[in-house]
């Protein structure tokens, strides 16, 4: 049997796979610069859309992309898998800032936002629950705002949250087509703040199944899921927390890149993240107040292992006493020589012990 298979039995596996997740968890040091590798593969798509018209198209290189500048539409842009020389390729195009192209470019950075030479740039992470590890995923995604146009950058080009956005450009009422690219960023930060929620249910759903297994009974491998399961909150927790700065940031922002009618919107995503962070503080005090039921059920049932010991202590203390009195080496011990000694002498034995019984069960010992 495979030895990782064989641990798993006994919840080793969890113990042993918690001290690699904590290093992935807060893997972020700022003196070090981690180096990021480059995309194998890069796509590239544009979506070009006014209220009158809307086109979106799969882009070969990123120089198609210069041709959206300006144009007098507004242009959305998502590139999927990031290569340095692309990144300062449309940066310099579009004006993007090489302190901000570092940040793009950077790993495992700290959600953010920044107001720089007519650009509104936003770090943030997206968020997903992998049902097969029971982990929550991270992917970061940088967006650039600028004047009717939205640059996104994300590194798996697999999967993301943006697929409503596309459906509601197909529509000419929808709102995404009658305002500007403002509007635009926004609805894409409402929809990586919305997943928030998708995945702190996965996460609830586990944490009640893992309140009824402690009730219903208390291993070590239920200690190492508590223990599992508190490492995925705090990454949940890492990641949720700086978001709520910078959407403060751009309530606060006075960047003539966002209409005053857009304020109201992402005063809605401010609400939206601090519930979500709420949450997982709620959930962080239902995963201390599992632990400590675990520890009161460990402690409950050593309590009732040593009062059957001190029951069962108490009942052989008579038998005890009345086999080492007659068991003395005297020459004269009263009714040593009863020819009914030995029957009367068990007969305490017996006797005594049930008699005592039924005084402890009068008082109440047995009850839990």
């Amino acid at each position: 049997m495979d030895s990782k298979r064989y641990l798993q039995y006994f919840g080793l596996d969890l113990f042993q796979r918690a001290p690699s997740r904590t290093k992935e968890i807060f893997n972020v040091n700022p003196t070090i610069i981690p180096a990021r590798e480059e995309a194998e593969k890069v796509r590239i798509f544009a979506y070009d859309y006014s209220n009158e018209s809307c086109s979106g198209k799969e882009l070969s290189n990123i120089e198609e992309t210069y041709g959206f500048k300006e144009n007098g539409h507004v242009t959305w842009i998502n590139i999927d898998g990031i290569r340095k020389s692309d990144v300062d390729a449309i940066g310099e195009v579009y004006g993007i800032h090489p302190l901000l192209r570092e940040d793009i470019l950077s790993v495992g950075q700290r959600p953010k936002i920044d107001d720089v030479e007519g650009v509104i740039f936003c770090l943030l992470n997206m968020l997903y629950y992998n049902e097969n590890s029971f982990t929550v995923e991270s992917e970061q995604i940088s967006i650039v705002l600028g004047k009717d146009f939205v640059i996104s950058f994300q590194e798996d080009a697999s999967r993301d949250v943006f697929n409503p956005i596309r459906e509601k450009l197909k529509y000419q009422q929808s709102k995404v087509r009658m305002r500007g690219a403002d509007y635009l960023c926004y609805t894409m930060l409402d929809l990586i703040v919305d997943n928030y929620y998708v995945v702190m249910e996965k996460l609830g759903d586990r944490i009640e199944l893992l309140e009824e297994e402690v009730i219903r009974s208390t291993s070590r491998r239920t200690l190492a899921k508590i223990l599992v399961l508190k490492k995925e909150l705090l990454a949940l927790k890492k990641n949720i927390a700086p978001v709520r700065e910078l959407i403060s940031g751009l309530l606060k922002s006075e960047s003539d890149l966002l209409d005053d009618s857009t304020t109201k919107y992402f005063k809605d995503i401010y609400d939206h993240i601090i519930q979500a962070y709420e949450l997982t503080e709620n959930y962080r005090d239902m995963m201390m107040s599992m632990q400590d039921l675990y520890i009161n059920n460990i402690n409950l049932r050593m309590n009732e292992v040593m009062k059957v010991m001190a029951v069962v202590t108490c009942l052989m203390a008579p038998a005890t006493v009345i086999g080492g009195i007659f068991g003395m080496n005297f020459d004269h011990i009263p009714e040593l020589h009863n020819k009914y000694g030995f029957y009367i002498a068990v007969g305490l034995m017996v006797v005594i012990p049930i008699w005592m019984l039924g005084i402890f069960k009068k008082r109440g010992w047995f009850k839990i």
